[in-house]
């Protein structure tokens, strides 16, 4: 069983309310919900968004209303934190969409395949992970998890990095390194855990093979000013990577 989170911010000017909606349309036709929980986090809504939330009622368990855009990190650490025992935390972003179904279980399947696994993630066609890259950081591996006679064969891409579109986060590793952090509203939240996650000991993969669906294709002012906001705080996210790998900082972080 595992808790599905999702931060919405959605606005009249970043017209995002049409991507939620396919998002959760998406979750509804793929998630198998008489096992698996979804919380949202609303940092922004609009009377559309209101509308869509009560249309998908019946597959929401909790709608978390934030006063304020808190950000992505302290907004999907709110549903989090109801987390129960040993139940895995799966992070997905409000413009995603996939038609594959139980991929959910799959994600599942490789944390209980490999208890040292501590991110496993779906796949953008855009990322720069492959096994030939000539940047060090973005060469991964990829390698068959130990296999019991019965269940599916399960292939993984070892990587460095598993950015946050669609992450299923071990209970294992959040109950050594906690909830989710980052400087400031937007960005590094998904490079900061994954860095955590391997200085915890634990490994981060991606399921390839699982076809997933950037919906927004940026280009509009909302994504610049993200891009921004990543650019300015790119010293303090260094700094904090730095804390962690050196001791200075603690790997766990407190959900709130």
């Amino acid at each position: 069983m595992s808790l599905i989170a999702m931060c919405v911010f959605s606005t009249e000017e970043n017209q995002k309310d049409k991507y939620l909606e396919q998002t959760l349309e998406s979750l509804k036709n793929t998630v198998d919900f008489s096992k698996h929980r979804l919380q949202l986090s609303v940092n922004g809504y609009t009377e559309k968004t209101k509308e869509i939330l009560t249309k998908y009622s019946d597959i929401i368990e909790k709608i978390h209303w934030n006063e304020s855009n808190e950000g992505t990190a302290r907004g999907i650490n709110r549903c989090w934190i109801n987390r129960k025992e040993k139940e895995h935390c799966h992070k997905i972003d409000d413009d995603i969409e996939t038609s594959h179904v139980g991929w959910l279980d799959e994600l599942e399947e490789v944390l209980e395949a490999d208890s040292n696994i501590g991110q496993a993630a779906l796949k953008r066609t855009d990322l720069w992970e492959n096994p030939y890259h000539q940047n060090s950081f973005y060469r991964s591996e990829l390698k068959q998890l130990p296999h019991k006679p019965g269940n599916r064969w399960l292939n993984c891409e070892f990587v460095n990095h598993c950015i946050g579109s669609s992450v299923l986060h071990s209970y294992k590793l959040l109950d050594i390194v906690g909830g989710l952090r980052q400087p400031s509203y937007y960005a590094f939240d998904d490079a900061i855990m994954s860095a955590v996650s391997k200085l915890a000991g634990f490994k981060n993969v991606f399921l390839s093979h699982i076809l997933i669906k950037h919906l927004d294709e940026g280009g509009t002012s909302f994504q610049e000013e993200k891009e921004k906001m990543a650019y300015k705080y790119m010293e303090e996210y260094n700094k904090l990577i730095a804390g962690y790998t050196n001791g200075t900082i603690p790997l766990y972080h407190p959900f709130n």
